[in-house]
């Protein structure tokens, strides 16, 4: 795959100095990351934390192969990120900032910021604020997680010092609620969120004993407890996805047993695929005819794996394979503008690096190519 830079041809969205300028022009050390989401032309966008910027490559034509980018969005205090999209194709980036007060203390805050459109300038970012009331508890607070519904509210949710979770949503007129606390003092690492397209927000909170969830009884309401889980879940490993309409499945490691699949009212799935400590990326697809789920991790042994299984019948078995390539971090997993499944990972030079599911049945993958 040949990089095509944004810069070369006159693409860059935003003016930017030396130091973004040099951010642009050499591998920089990612600090979270990458996400890869489908734009609303169907071309992909990944994102990427570096030192006091966003970087964002653009494909170049729905399918690729040819990218644009980095664009360098300036971020600064950032420690940590994440990007959620819902039905519209809008990626929202929340972050958690940092910053020195006079007095030595640290001001932490999250910050909200929106790209419409692939290729487009991301607007200004702002503050939504914090739900401690002292400032001093702040520094303690996690990183954010987000889930857009069917109707376009965000939903934003938070660890607090004190392990609780709390959530501000911001409806389609842009207007932000107040934080409302969910009532739970165990929660132990940023939970993970999934908007269903029953326009129903799951949420799972990893805990030191187990893992904690909540649901919608209907579409817009206030999130309401589930069942505790019978998992525990490493913390940073838990991902969620809608597996069949209105389900959702989680994938997590489960630190005494290894990677597995859970479901509300059901037992866990043992998935195998040998882990590392990171988190899992999941996708769903159709394969030689079957609804299919993906599934794609670190392994311990710091290469990508990839699974593949008929989707909700994991207990059938999970069918990996050892990529060979070496990563740093998490891989994540999405849908091109053909449908194809497409696998990106930080490289071990700190460079980004993909491979796309190639014509013909089952899921065979193409030479891993730089962008």
């Amino acid at each position: 795959m040949r990089a095509t830079s944004a810069r070369a041809n006159g693409q860059r969205q935003q003016p930017v100095g030396e130091e973004a300028q040099d951010l642009a022009d050499r591998p920089a050390a990612v600090r979270s990351g990458p996400w890869l989401l489908p734009g609303h032309d169907g071309r992909l966008l990944a994102y990427a934390l570096v030192d006091q910027a966003v970087l964002r490559w653009t494909e170049r034509r729905p399918g690729g192969p040819d990218w644009l980018g980095p664009d360098v969005l300036p971020a600064k205090g950032l420690s940590h990120l994440t990007v959620a999209q819902g039905r519209n194709r809008y990626a929202h980036l929340l972050g958690r900032r940092v910053r020195p007060a006079k007095d030595g203390s640290l001001t932490v805050d999250l910050v909200y910021a929106i790209q419409y459109q692939a290729g487009r300038p991301l607007s200004e970012w702002r503050s939504i604020g914090n739900p401690h009331a002292k400032r001093e508890r702040t520094a303690l607070m996690g990183g954010p997680t987000a889930a857009v519904d069917t109707a376009g509210t965000l939903h934003v949710f938070v660890p607090t010092a004190e392990g609780r979770v709390a959530v501000r949503r911001e409806d389609t007129q842009g207007r932000w609620e107040p934080w409302l606390d969910l009532q739970v003092t165990a929660a132990v690492d940023t939970p993970a969120a999934v908007s269903t397209s029953t326009g129903h927000v799951e949420l799972l909170a990893p805990a030191r004993t187990g893992a904690l969830t909540w649901h919608q009884p209907e579409p817009g309401a206030v999130l309401r407890r589930g069942h505790d889980l019978g998992v525990i879940p490493l913390p940073g490993s838990v991902t969620g996805a809608e597996t069949s309409p209105g389900r959702v499945t989680y994938y997590l490691t489960d630190v005494r047993g290894g990677m597995v699949a859970v479901r509300a009212g059901e037992w866990p799935v043992p998935l195998g695929g040998d882990p590392g400590d990171g988190r899992h990326a999941v996708v769903n697809t159709t394969l030689d005819g079957y609804p299919c789920t993906v599934l794609a991790h670190r392994g311990a042994e710091g290469r990508i794996m990839l699974g593949v299984c008929v989707a909700e019948d994991e207990g059938n078995g999970v069918w990996w394979t050892d990529t060979g390539t070496a990563c740093l971090g998490d891989p994540v997993l999405a849908l091109d503008g053909r449908g194809r499944v497409v696998v990106l990972a930080v490289a071990a030079d700190g460079s980004l690096t993909l491979a796309r599911q190639e014509d013909g049945p089952g899921l065979t993958l193409s030479t891993w190519s730089r962008i």
